[in-house]
């Protein structure tokens, strides 16, 4: 599978809970922050719910 690279763009100050877990989960601690995870569609779908959030970018080997 392909790996992306999540990093944290935007602060997490006065978010909802649900997407302040979620980012927690990925790995993201502060902002530009950042974490290379395998590509799935749990990984996919916590990057859809903050994706105002975060930047995403494919990693080449």
């Amino acid at each position: 599978m392909a790996q992306i690279k999540v990093t944290l763009v935007r602060g997490l100050m006065g978010k909802k809970p649900n997407q302040v877990k979620t980012v927690k989960a990925l790995g993201l601690t502060k902002r530009n922050s950042s974490v290379v995870v395998e590509e799935s569609d749990m990984i996919k779908g916590m990057v859809n719910t903050v994706s105002h959030l975060v930047k995403v970018e494919e990693v080449k080997k």
